[in-house]
C-alpha cells in the first residue's frame, strides 16, 4: 500500500512537539496509508521572552509564522495549543480539528506538596505571564505579589526553583503532557480560577481548501470539545480580548446542552464579573456571543476600555 504523506508544522519547544507528535501519532493509528513528518518552526513568541505577553500584541504571536507555512503550501497541518490560537483565523485557513481535552485547571506549583493558594503565607509572591490568572488571584488573595514569569514549561519551574518567590501557576495540560506533575503542589479548581480560551485543548488549523487532509483530520476531532472551545472563543472575539486582558472561560456540555462560564476581571483584581449560561450544543457561537454580551451589560465593558486604553 502506498503511503500518503503529510507535513505537521509546530514550533520546537517541548510540549509543542510532545502535541505535534500526539497528532502525528493519532492520525497514523486512526489512517493507516498515512506516513506524517513534523517541520519545526519558529515563532515571534519563540524569540521574544524578555517582554510580558500583555506587553507584546498578541495578534498571531505564537502563531502567525506557522500560518504563513500553510499557506504558501510548505506545511498540511499546524497544531496550536488552541489558547495561542487568535479568534481571527486568516482568509483561507480554518480551524479544521480539536483533539479531546486534557484536564483545563490551572496548578500551583510551590515548596511544599498539598499547599494551595490559601495556604501561601500573607505577601508571598508567586510568578506567572497571564493577566487572566493574575486578576482572579488577587481577587482570591488581595495580599499576593506577581512577578512576570515567561518561558517554556520546564523553563519555567527551573526559573522557580533558583528563584525566592513562593509559587507559580502553570497550566495543568503541559505540566502534566510532560511528565513534570512531581512538581504540582495542587490542582486549582476551575471554580476558583477559570482557564484561559482553549486551555488544554489542540487546535490543528489547516488550507481552508484542502479537503484531502479534512477528511484524514474527521477521525481525530473530538466533537464535544470542539463545540466548547467554539463557544469559549465566540465570547472572546465577542469581548475583543487576548492575553492583553483578563478573561477566563470554560464550556462544558451536558445531556441538557452546552454550558458556558466566564470571567472579565480588573487587573488589580477588585473587580470582576462572572456568569455561567446555557445554550445548544447545535449552536456553540451563539452561546458564547450570548455570555459575552451578559458580561458587557453587567459592566465589564468599563473595565475592557479602561484595559485598552491604558494599553
Amino acid at each position: 500500500m502506498e503511503k500518503i504523506k503529510l507535513i505537521i508544522g509546530s514550533r520546537g519547544s517541548e510540549l509543542a512537539l510532545w502535541q505535534a507528535n500526539f497528532v502525528k501519532k493519532e492520525l497514523e493509528r486512526k489512517n493507516k496509508k498515512l506516513t506524517i513528518e513534523i517541520k519545526i518552526v519558529k515563532t515571534k513568541g519563540d524569540k521574544i521572552l524578555d517582554t510580558a505577553l500583555s506587553k507584546i500584541g498578541d495578534k498571531g504571536l505564537f502563531t502567525k509564522e506557522l500560518e504563513n507555512e500553510l499557506l504558501r503550501c510548505s506545511i498540511d497541518i499546524a497544531v496550536h495549543s488552541l489558547k495561542d490560537l487568535q479568534t481571527e483565523i486568516p482568509d483561507g485557513l480554518k480551524l479544521a480539528a480539536v483533539t479531546k481535552r486534557h484536564p483545563v485547571e490551572d496548578v500551583l506549583i510551590a515548596r511544599k506538596k498539598g499547599m494551595t493558594i490559601f495556604d501561601l503565607k500573607e505577601n508571598a509572591v508567586v510568578a506567572t505571564g497571564s493577566l487572566r490568572r493574575k486578576s482572579q488571584l488577587l481577587h482570591l488573595r488581595p495580599d499576593l505579589k506577581i512577578e512576570e514569569l515567561r518561558g517554556n514549561v520546564p523553563s519555567r519551574i527551573k526559573k522557580f526553583k533558583e528563584s525566592n518567590w513562593d509559587a507559580i501557576i502553570l497550566a495543568r495540560a503541559g505540566v502534566e503532557r510532560l511528565k513534570l506533575q512531581k512538581y504540582i503542589s495542587s490542582v486549582i479548581p476551575a471554580d476558583l480560577i477559570l482557564p484561559a480560551v482553549g486551555q488544554g485543548a489542540l487546535g490543528i488549523e489547516i488550507k481552508s481548501l484542502n479537503r484531502y487532509t479534512d477528511e484524514f483530520l474527521h477521525s481525530i476531532n473530538d466533537e464535544d470539545t470542539f463545540s466548547a472551545v467554539i463557544a469559549e472563543r465566540a465570547l472572546l472575539k465577542t469581548l475583543q480580548g487576548g492575553c492583553q486582558v483578563p478573561i477566563g472561560a470554560y464550556a462544558q456540555t451536558e445531556n441538557n446542552g452546552l454550558y458556558l462560564e466566564a470571567f472579565v476581571g480588573s487587573i488589580d483584581g477588585i473587580v470582576s464579573f462572572r456568569n455561567k449560561m446555557r445554550g445548544s450544543k447545535a449552536n456553540p457561537e451563539q452561546l458564547g456571543i450570548d455570555a459575552a454580551n451578559a458580561l458587557i451589560n453587567a459592566g465589564a465593558n468599563e473595565i475592557l476600555k479602561e484595559i485598552y486604553n491604558n494599553r
